[in-house]
């Protein structure tokens, strides 16, 4: 499911919100976390920088899962607790529908002149999942525009519902292994996801998107959140390697459920229903 198709809104997506994410493919809520929860957040990402040195700030894989990029739990479990967040499930389950879990987050934090390239893709060609019904959640961190490498998409490139040709590329200017072919992306018809800090966009799994190089003097700090719902497998026999900076784990990594009902059949699922 990766729409719905009534005309009335959900728990938090107005109708004119799930209508927009259906036609684009992505959507910014009229939600934005209160300025305190900001400010917490943005000392829990000083706390996990200063905890992961020598690994690149744009690609902390998982930084809710005790255990990974060595972070202790005191820092984890503030990073599964706003993955978490009632109104953030409530969000995706207008898109998936109410069995929702949580397999994945990332920390993309680009410093201020030094930011690294994420090139155009589709998260699908990186993603173990099938079938391929997943929501992403962008949450600004800092305030994110054009200027500091805000996310770039082509609006309706996930319609379709298949994956474009993505070429292997190995680069140390890219956060990727692969990019998409120049042929295949739009860009006569490229958006900018400019979000205010404590704002957050929801994007489909088929989006063509990336962004540039920071080389603006303003840090460009986002977490991004990956929800599947529990009708879809989560393949943790892939060989997939999406980026030469991180260790992604999908063999061990846990599989949170925060709504609805387990149908994955999988181990290592973690009941966070309250």
């Amino acid at each position: 499911m990766h729409m719905n198709d009534t005309m009335t809104g959900g728990k938090v997506l107005s109708a004119a919100e799930l209508d927009e994410y259906a036609q684009s493919g992505l959507v910014k809520p009229d939600l934005r976390l209160p300025a305190e929860d900001v400010a917490q957040m943005r000392e829990l990402l000083d706390r996990t920088l200063d905890a992961t040195p020598g690994q690149r700030p744009e690609a902390l894989v998982c930084p809710h899962v005790e255990g990974m990029n060595g972070l202790p739990r005191e820092i984890t479990d503030q990073w599964l607790a706003i993955c978490a967040r009632p109104d953030f499930v409530d969000a995706v389950s207008d898109v998936l529908g109410e069995d929702v879990m949580l397999w994945g987050s990332q920390l993309f934090c680009k410093p201020a002149g030094t930011g690294m390239e994420v090139p155009w893709h589709q998260d699908g060609h990186f993603w173990p999942i099938e079938p391929l019904a997943t929501v992403t959640l962008w949450l600004a961190i800092d305030d994110v525009d054009a200027a500091n490498s805000a996310m770039l998409y082509v609006p309706g490139s996930h319609q379709s519902r298949s994956l474009f040709p993505h070429a292997e590329q190995h680069s140390e200017e890219s956060a990727l292994n692969a990019q998409m072919l120049p042929k295949d992306i739009d860009l006569g018809n490229v958006a900018v996801d400019e979000l205010p800090a404590g704002g957050f966009s929801l994007h489909d799994v088929y989006l063509v998107h990336g962004s540039k190089p920071n080389r603006s003097d303003r840090r460009r700090a986002g977490f991004v959140i990956r929800y599947m719902p529990t009708t879809s497998h989560f393949d943790r026999d892939t060989k997939i390697v999406g980026s030469h900076l991180v260790n992604t784990n999908f063999a061990e990594r846990p599989l949170y459920l925060l709504r609805g009902e387990d149908r994955t059949g999988k181990t290592g699922v973690v009941d966070l229903r309250g």
